[in-house]
């Protein structure tokens, strides 16, 4: 029998069945705006939950009903509902004595499972935190076995005040690790409820207190950041002496080739040469075995929404820079100073102005306008602070667009964005756009009525029309024809769409096959998962084939010389290879992905003379892998080292911070007496 704690005495005894009936009322809000509810009602040992939220045109909906134990674990918990992107929920969990059953999304589950194993709902409301909570608190060490797998751990953090007089009281951040990828932080109050979840981006947070999420969401970042400095000053290696990568082919983008073997040599934040391989080394150079491998230039994620936690898991992935497509400005302006000043470890960091309009389905990011003459301000806000280009979103009235991208050409800015509803890309490219987001923006213009809303899920789920587009029709061949005329860069993001359309429940995605197995059990649970409602009769099979509609368009757009550009929305890492793979899947060959990536990318940037190859005088940017990715672009998973800016980190010593199981060993490093690392 596990102890059990004051804590979770205190909250059992507000719950039990001669209590009164409690409701524990939650706002959710994002960018600042409240975008909807969290109500818990709990009567004796029953707890109804609501939880909405809507924000960018989309959220889950779910409706729990758990029934306690005597220990205030679930006996049985029903979860039920729909997720961010419409795809259905019909989740339940039982416990009888020592034995457990579950039915979720991946299939059904059943264990022997000890007293204090937990049971984690798949699609559980952030309520679920405070019973996660109460029961580590209440164990031994603050660990507990968690079902269907893997371990939780709860730390105790600092208390604080929230409230004035007598709404006045006292809270304390905990952080749970296990959950996910990264510790998830939030608050208890007094008692062992759930005060609310805060972060700069996003917060649930008590009712009447929704004034104090932006303190909260400051603190709970600076101690995800603590976390992650701690982290960064762990596994970057800094040498006071030249370092020379021995025996390595390096990729060479303007041949599409590896080059014979070479010695590659940086000392602090420049590559100082390429040479002969077996070359004699300087005194006191620090030496890196290569053992053969290959050394690719740094990749380019072109499509990030970049956060402090996801900044060194891109790094571990050979990512060294990433297009940031739309953030929190402050939030992003404090990570790029983390990352430049060294205390958090993460790739160089692009910044596109993020520009929408004021709509009951707006997103909350960037700056939201309500006029033309609001739009031009934001323009000239982001090319006053240096911003690479402007990023235009769903709610924007189209009518603005082209006043904005010619203000944003006048300041030297690139245009860019979706394409605002009740428009198409006709229009977009007739207002200067110089670059498309998503091709679901592009190819939606084809298969929707001019008075259809793609600000809300349409814009997703009227893919499945697809499946019945005829590609020679008029309104496809001006469109394309338009886009190469005026040489509009196209962003697809694939590997988003490929999970959109192809993702079902219980099965292992496509593009997760090469890696899924090394990470987390919450991460590989949540990942087989369907993202869209294909219940009804024929719509599986009409997403399917749209997804091969979308494979065939690019397919001519790549033929026709249309400048295609590799990018997630997922958060880069991992998912960056599947979307380098996917680009292989519509024509290019596996030299001409890397090539794209790198070099091309930092053409495209105009920062080609410091990047983008791996050359004497440029940055020192590259990754070693041990295979031939020209011929497998599969050996893109297995990084040994990665160098950014001269400094080297080993994925495998990142790896395990996060829960991930390591893809591949270190390269062996021999320091001489002189050299130091830190």
């Amino acid at each position: 029998m596990r102890r059990v704690s004051l804590l979770l005495a205190l909250w059992w005894a507000s719950s039990s069945a001669h209590a009164v009936p409690v409701e524990e009322h939650f706002t959710v809000i994002a960018g600042g705006n409240a975008v909807g509810h969290l109500i818990a009602k709990r009567d004796g040992a029953r707890v109804e939950i609501d939880y909405d939220f809507k924000n960018n045109g989309r959220g889950p909906t779910m409706a729990e009903t758990l029934r306690l134990g005597a220990d205030g674990l679930p006996l049985e918990w029903t979860i039920r509902g729909t997720t961010t992107f419409g795809s259905r929920v019909d989740e339940h969990f039982v416990r009888d004595g020592g034995s457990v059953r579950w039915r979720d999304s991946v299939g059904e589950g059943s264990a022997q499972a000890d007293e204090g194993a937990l049971y984690i709902g798949q699609s559980a409301s952030p309520w679920a935190l405070g019973l996660y909570a109460r029961a580590l608190l209440a164990a031994e060490g603050g660990r507990l076995p968690a079902l269907p797998g893997g371990e939780l751990r709860i730390e105790a953090g600092e208390a604080v005040a929230v409230g004035e007089g007598e709404a006045r009281r006292v809270v304390r951040f905990h952080a749970i690790s296990g959950l996910s990828l990264n510790p998830t932080f939030f608050l208890l109050d007094e008692q062992g409820a759930l005060f609310g979840i805060v972060s700069a981006r996003f917060g649930v947070i008590r009712k009447g207190y929704e004034g104090e999420v932006d303190a909260l969401g400051e603190k709970s970042d600076a101690l995800a950041r603590e976390r992650l400095e701690a982290i960064s000053r762990s596994i970057a290696h800094r040498f006071d002496a030249p370092v020379r990568v021995r025996n390595v082919r390096v990729f060479e983008p303007e041949k599409l080739a590896l080059s014979t073997p070479v010695d590659v040599v940086f000392h602090g934040r420049h590559i100082a040469g390429v040479q002969p391989a077996g070359s004699v080394p300087s005194p006191g150079e620090v030496l890196i075995d290569g053992e053969g491998g290959t050394l690719l230039p740094g990749f380019y994620e072109m499509h990030g929404h970049i956060g402090q936690e996801g900044a060194i898991l891109n790094l571990a992935a050979g990512v060294t820079s990433v297009r940031d497509m739309g953030n929190d400005n402050a939030s992003l302006q404090r990570l790029i100073d983390s990352i430049e000043n060294g205390t958090v470890a993460g790739p160089r960091i692009h910044r596109s102005g993020f520009i929408e309009g004021r709509s009951p389905f707006n997103s909350n990011n960037g700056i939201l306008v309500a006029s033309q003459s609001e739009a031009l301000d934001a323009v000239r806000w982001y090319a006053a602070r240096g911003f690479h280009q402007v990023k235009l979103y769903n709610s924007m009235n189209p009518a603005w667009t082209a006043a904005a991208v010619a203000e944003a050409h006048r300041l030297g800015l690139r245009a860019s964005g979706h394409v605002p509803a009740f428009s198409n890309a006709d229009a977009m490219i007739e207002a200067g756009y110089d670059e498309l987001t998503h091709i679901n923006q592009i190819m939606l213009g084809w298969v929707l009525d001019p008075e259809e809303d793609t600000r809300t899920l349409l814009r997703l789920t009227a893919l499945k029309r697809l499946a019945d587009l005829d590609p020679q029709s008029p309104r496809v061949r001006r469109t394309m024809d338009a886009i190469v005329a005026k040489n509009v860069a196209v962003e697809p993001t694939l590997a988003i769409h490929e999970n959109l359309l192809l993702n079902r429940d219980g099965e292992t995605p496509r593009g997760a096959a090469g890696y899924i197995e090394h990470l987390p059990i919450g991460n590989q649970r949540d990942a087989k998962r369907a993202w869209t409602d294909m219940s009804a009769p024929g719509d599986a099979e009409a997403y399917a084939a749209a997804w091969e509609r979308i494979l065939a368009t690019l397919r001519e757009m790549h033929a026709r010389g249309v400048f295609l550009i590799p990018g997630t929305d997922l958060g880069g890492s991992f998912n960056f290879h599947r979307e380098l793979q996917l680009f292989e899947a519509i024509g290019f060959s596996p030299a001409e992905v890397l090539r794209r990536a790198t070099l091309d990318m930092a053409r495209y940037l105009g920062e080609d003379q410091r990047l983008g190859s791996i050359e004497r005088g440029k940055l020192a940017d590259f990754f070693l892998v041990p295979g031939d990715p020209t011929t497998d672009l599969r050996e893109t998973m297995k990084i040994r080292m990665v160098v950014k800016d001269g400094v080297v980190h080993f994925p495998a010593e990142i790896h395990p911070h996060f829960g991930i199981r390591p893809f591949a060993e270190p390269p062996r490093i021999e320091r001489p007496a002189l050299a130091t690392t830190r």
